[in-house]
């Protein structure tokens, strides 16, 4: 009896457990700073490098990601891209509530923060929030960190309806295509579900390689590899066509990055 109690006992943690494990998926924030001058790349770059990221270490996150497209330099619009990870949707609103009441944070960044007209920082900020997926629930630091031919590619999936969103989801967490750009090594920093944002439904996630070559490769790799045929060609995803918009950003880390 007593060792039907203690199996019972420690299935019943396992299943609780099991529960935690699937509830803790990450919060991502992507924000993009759009600006179009060099004056403006320049403080806000000031403003990520000290007082933002500095504020967010000292309130324990720490792994925080800074981008900029490898066309920044000829493009009209010049992005930097900020991905950062929260452990909750609950930290991720506390967290901007501390920034705001951070004395340091308001001191260090009032020249970004309070900027007067003849001299704004940026044009425009766009905010995406995203809920990782149960296949990697979080966020993974690249191997190609201190790799300064590395390329960060940002990817966004947008599908025409939920239930085709939904089923796309589905492709890279139970049809196995998290598992495939695993095996290729393709290096993902995250994936995430889409919970708010301009374009929607649909999800993001980010892949590194070391070089431009080394991308060629590996995304030729996965399109002719079986196990993608297998996964791309199974009635349940409806012959993918789940996607019906993609975008993809080719990026480098800024010097300042965590990521």
């Amino acid at each position: 009896m007593k060792s039907k109690t203690a199996a019972g006992l420690i299935s019943l943690f396992c299943i609780l457990g099991s529960l935690t494990v699937q509830a803790q998926k990450s919060i991502y924030e992507i924000r993009v700073y759009k600006m179009k001058t060099a004056a403006q790349v320049e403080a806000t770059d000031q403003f990520l490098k000290g007082a933002y990221l500095e504020t967010l270490h000292r309130l324990g996150i720490k792994q925080v990601g800074v981008f900029k497209p490898i066309s920044n330099d000829t493009a009209e619009i010049k992005q930097t891209i900020v991905i950062v990870p929260y452990v909750s949707l609950d930290v991720w609103r506390k967290t901007k509530t501390n920034l705001n009441a951070d004395s340091l944070f308001m001191s260090e960044g009032k020249e970004f923060l309070n900027a007067d007209t003849a001299h704004l920082p940026f044009t425009r900020i766009e905010s995406t929030l995203l809920e990782a997926f149960p296949d990697q629930p979080k966020l993974i630091p690249t191997k190609l960190k201190n790799d300064p031919d590395a390329i960060y590619e940002l990817r966004s999936y947008e599908s025409p309806t939920r239930d085709l969103h939904m089923l796309k989801v589905d492709m890279f967490n139970a049809g196995g295509e998290i598992k495939l750009f695993k095996d290729l090594d393709f290096q993902a920093v995250f994936y995430g579900d889409v919970l708010s944002g301009s374009r929607m439904p649909n999800l993001v996630y980010m892949v590194v390689f070391a070089n431009a070559e080394s991308r060629e490769k590996k995304w030729k790799a996965f399109g002719s590899s079986e196990t993608w045929q297998t996964i791309s060609t199974d009635p349940k995803y409806r012959n993918n066509i789940s996607v019906n918009h993609i975008d993809s950003w080719l990026l480098h880390r800024t010097y300042y990055s965590d990521l």
